[in-house]
């Protein structure tokens, strides 16, 4: 290479240097790279078959992952309300309020599994946006056309039933009956025995929850008032605010009643004495979580991410919930001369259950009214239970119970007749009373009636049965010391905790012990 070479080296370097950077940076641009995304996926990407079968699978596929999205967000409601209940109980009792809610969970889903989703769904019929296979079939009519409950589908078994679009239902439906099951364990908290507990949780989620709700989403007699007697479209409620809450919040009437008041809630002579919580900020931060879940609960009940009247759901979710927020403090600053935080938080929790049966069928300014008058609703119904003599930590009864009552009678005053074409099989939208179907509000009375009447009448007979059988309270000197270390044996918050370690250690060769103790305070 001689002369030649050691003279021209460096820019022969500078050459390879240039050229290798235009392979790496220039040459992608010109392989069509697509920086936007603008021309990423074509009909190459559909590969081999029919194309409508291609897009069809797609349009389900969509509707799968919103679906599972919806399933996942309603699940973290668990930490709301978690959070929710603990906050709004006594610090003595903070770990056993938490294992409730988090084992109403495990043995909610087992007993769901293996009952109560085939009681609910056995006879639902082909789930369209899911598939549409023709599986859950079968129920128990008493005539044609009024079915009691489903047949099909335990422990996810049967002919047909190992199939996707059937377990991801049963993914979604299973967080909305977990919903439903813990409103019970706020409102009986503080003396409610961990055994008698689980033996609740059982009940709830394999009888009373199941049956209820096959009446309204299985496709049940009330969901068919319209198919069979002509009443609107049936009985509607989009949700849940009847089968999720108004069924956990009158079960967890039915329970308080025979429980009885905590120790010291009322004097002698019947007048109620406030037993604060004892972290009102971890209540607040339970409550934002539920608002965030909700939106799940609500929105991904279209069970299709291709319906985008979910945007319409979404924001009469959250208008609702405002409006209940800002009306609770209101009305309780105005009656009591402070706006109670715990009111307001429970005031948005209220416009959020009213507005879960219509937040589809209802336009803006409904919503705000809905959630308006839930505000009301949770005061009056926390002042009548005082009134009542029966005891509620968490305000679980009216929150719950008694606005999700007011939720399915709203849906028969404003639904608009905008959207719910063909539900439960009728033809035409779905209009209210204040927009010309008197049908469709009677089919809503008549809902929310059956609701009350099934749901506090069967949860009275089993919690009395189980008093008589089981005890469902604790003893007065558990009450008093703090059921966290007689029911659970340890403390959410120990005051203050000696460690005692045994360590080995060598000195001047030879290995001995120590104990250390440490003493730590909360």
């Amino acid at each position: 290479m001689g002369p030649f070479y050691r003279k021209w080296k460096p820019l022969i370097l500078i050459a390879i240097v240039l050229v290798l950077l235009l392979a790496i940076f220039v040459l992608p641009m010109k392989a069509k790279a697509d920086a936007t995304g603008d021309r990423t996926g074509s009909g190459q990407d559909v590969g081999e078959g029919d194309l409508a079968d291609q897009v069809g699978h797609n349009t389900i596929a969509i509707n799968f992952i919103w679906v599972f999205l919806g399933a996942i967000l309603v699940f973290f409601m668990q930490a709301g309300f978690a959070f929710v209940e603990t906050g709004f109980t006594q610090e003595r009792n903070a770990a056993h309020v938490m294992m409730t809610n988090l084992t109403i969970f495990p043995v909610g889903v087992l007993a769901y599994f293996l009952v109560g989703f085939a009681l609910m769904f056995g006879g639902v019929g082909p789930l369209k946006t899911l598939g549409g296979a023709p599986v859950l079939t079968s129920s128990l009519q008493v005539a044609k056309g009024w079915s009691i409950f489903g047949l099909k589908g335990f422990a996810l078994s049967g002919t047909g039933v190992y199939d996707v679009g059937i377990f991801l239902f049963f993914l979604f439906e299973v967080v909305f009956m977990d919903t439903s099951a813990t409103i019970v364990t706020g409102a009986m908290a503080e003396r409610w025995k961990f055994k008698a507990f689980l033996v609740y949780g059982v009940f709830m989620s394999a009888i009373l929850y199941p049956v209820y709700g096959h009446w309204v989403w299985g496709g049940g007699w009330l969901s068919q008032l319209g198919a069979n007697v002509n009443l609107g479209h049936g009985f509607l409620d989009f949700a849940g605010s009847s089968v999720v809450h108004a069924v956990g919040g009158l079960c967890a009437l039915a329970g308080i009643y025979v429980l009885g008041p905590r120790i010291g809630r009322f004097d002698k002579e019947g007048k109620p004495r406030p037993i604060p919580g004892h972290n009102v900020p971890m209540a607040i931060v339970g409550v934002m979580i539920l608002v965030f879940g909700w939106f799940g609960f609500n929105a991904g009940s279209t069970l299709s991410g291709g319906d985008l009247r979910l945007a319409v759901i979404a924001t009469n979710t959250l208008l609702a919930a405002c409006a209940g927020s800002v009306f609770a403090m209101f009305y309780w600053w105005k009656k009591f001369g402070k706006p109670d935080p715990s009111m307001t938080a429970n005031g948005m929790l209220a416009g959020l259950v009213a507005i879960t049966a219509p937040c589809a069928f209802v336009p803006a300014w409904g919503a705000i009214v809905i959630g308006l008058i839930a505000g009301l609703v949770v005061c009056w119904g926390v002042l009548a239970l005082e009134r009542w003599k029966l005891d509620d930590p968490v305000g679980a009864v009216a929150v719950h119970g008694f606005c999700g009552l007011w939720g399915v009678v709203a849906l028969g005053l404003f639904a608009d007749g905008t959207y719910g074409a063909g539900s439960n099989g009728v033809g035409g939208a779905v209009r209210g009373l204040f927009f010309g179907d008197a049908g469709q509000f009677l089919a809503q009375i008549i809902g929310a009636v059956t609701c009350t009447v099934f749901v506090l009448g069967l949860s009275y007979l089993f919690f009395r049965l189980q008093d008589r059988i089981q005890g469902i309270r604790v003893s007065p000197q558990v009450e008093v010391d703090g059921v966290d270390i007689h029911e659970m044996g340890v403390s959410a918050y120990p005051s203050g905790t000696q460690l005692h370690l045994t360590v080995p250690y060598v000195e001047s060769g030879k290995e001995s012990k120590y104990t250390q103790k440490a003493a730590g305070e909360r």
